[in-house]
């Protein structure tokens, strides 16, 4: 597919005018409009741009997809959190939404097995995935009560069929605190993989 068919269909699926991603993009409309005609083609600088406002790769963009994992669907969440110093594991199904570009939602459906008093609560968020391999993000909790919010960094398994990694943010036991992550297909495996990311500190 031709840079200019690319542009074209992912703009409209973002909903973006020509005038839109020119803005945000930093040249003149009638540029965008050059480029989706395939009369001209953008210096590397500015390609770099658009595919970033359009949420592609570079290679995408020129018509050179690359393979898109899809980890839309429910998941099972586990966290290494702290109440008052004392560890708690936790989990709760997620559901993580359909890529747009580079970027999924991802929201907790369940409080887990911890009620919200002992530090359980609903969350919403978003990650974004880099290379296929990385997905760093952020969650807020969805709570009223509750203040927690913070950053996600997780590895995907080379399959896909789990993402390990870290969260760091503000918890009952101070504004920086930090503890394992790990979301999988279901609440055993996201709990074990938690137990060996504290045995080992990295999964292979």
């Amino acid at each position: 597919m031709a840079m200019s068919e690319v542009m074209r269909r992912r703009r409209a699926e973002l909903g973006l005018s020509q005038a839109d991603l020119a803005t945000r993009v930093g040249v003149d409309r009638r540029q965008i409009r050059r480029y989706e005609a395939g009369e001209q083609q953008p210096l590397l600088s500015v390609g770099v741009a658009i595919a970033e406002v359009l949420g592609v790769s570079v290679a995408e963009l020129l018509g050179r997809p690359t393979p898109r994992v899809d980890l839309s669907g429910l998941w099972w969440s586990a966290w290494q959190t702290f109440k008052d110093g004392d560890e708690i594991v936790t989990s709760q199904e997620v559901r993580i939404g359909d890529r747009q570009g580079d970027q999924m939602a991802i929201d907790a459906l369940s409080r887990g097995s911890v009620t919200l008093e002992e530090g359980g609560y609903l969350w919403r968020g978003e990650l974004r995935i880099w290379d296929n391999q990385v997905l760093m993000g952020w969650y807020a909790a969805d709570d009223g009560s509750v203040r927690s919010k913070g950053t996600m960094y997780f590895v995907l398994h080379p399959h896909g069929i789990n993402l390990t990694g870290r969260w760091v943010g503000l918890s009952y036991d101070g504004l920086i605190v930090t503890g394992w992550a790990a979301t999988a297909k279901s609440d055993d495996e996201a709990r074990a993989l938690i137990e060996q990311l504290k045995q080992d500190g990295t999964l292979r």
